[in-house]
Order: structure tokens, then sequence, then C-alpha cells
């Protein structure tokens, strides 16, 4: 899903959508920094939930959970499971659900 989420942050960055992947990864941020160089990702910054305090807070079942907040900071839509996040469909129900 990360290689997806780095193309969907391309696409929408010029429109004010942030893309922002929290890691659990408990090996901080170098190993999250060795992951994006080896997968190539460029457009996502490395943020850490190790503890899973943004996840509870969010009331996440499971991992991968994709939460779309509109501009006015509020839940839209939620996606638990992997999903293609930079095909057209997800992109444009992205872009209608968080406008």
């Amino acid at each position: 899903e990360m290689p997806a989420l780095d193309a969907l942050a391309r696409l929408v960055k010029p429109e004010r959508i942030a893309v922002l992947a929290l890691s659990s990864d408990r090996g901080g941020a170098t190993a999250v920094a060795r992951f994006y160089a080896e997968r190539g990702i460029q457009s996502l910054p490395v943020l850490l939930d190790p503890r899973g305090t943004a996840a509870r807070a969010f009331e996440a079942k499971g991992i991968p959970t994709t939460v779309l907040i509109d501009h006015a900071g509020q839940e839209r839509a939620r996606v638990e499971g992997a999903i293609d996040w930079a095909s057209p469909a997800s992109v444009a129900r992205l872009r209608e659900v968080v406008a």
C-alpha cells in the first residue's frame, strides 16, 4: 500500500490534500526511512506511532486503517484493509470525500 500512497501524495499535493502515513514500526525513524528508500517512496513524511496512540484515538481495528479527513477536520470516511490508493477510482473517491 505504501507505494500507492506515495503516488497518491504526489497526485493530490497541488490540491492541498495531505497524505499522512503513520508507522507502527518500533524500529523508529531510521527503519521507516530505510523502508522508504528501498521502495523509492519520496512524497510521504516519516511519521511514527510506535505505541499505537493515534491508532487508538481513531479507534482503528487493524492495520492498515485509512481515515479520510476533510479540510474542516471532520472524518468523512475510513477504510480498513489495503486498497490501491493510486487507482483512478480511489483518487476520485478521495477527492469527492475530502472536498
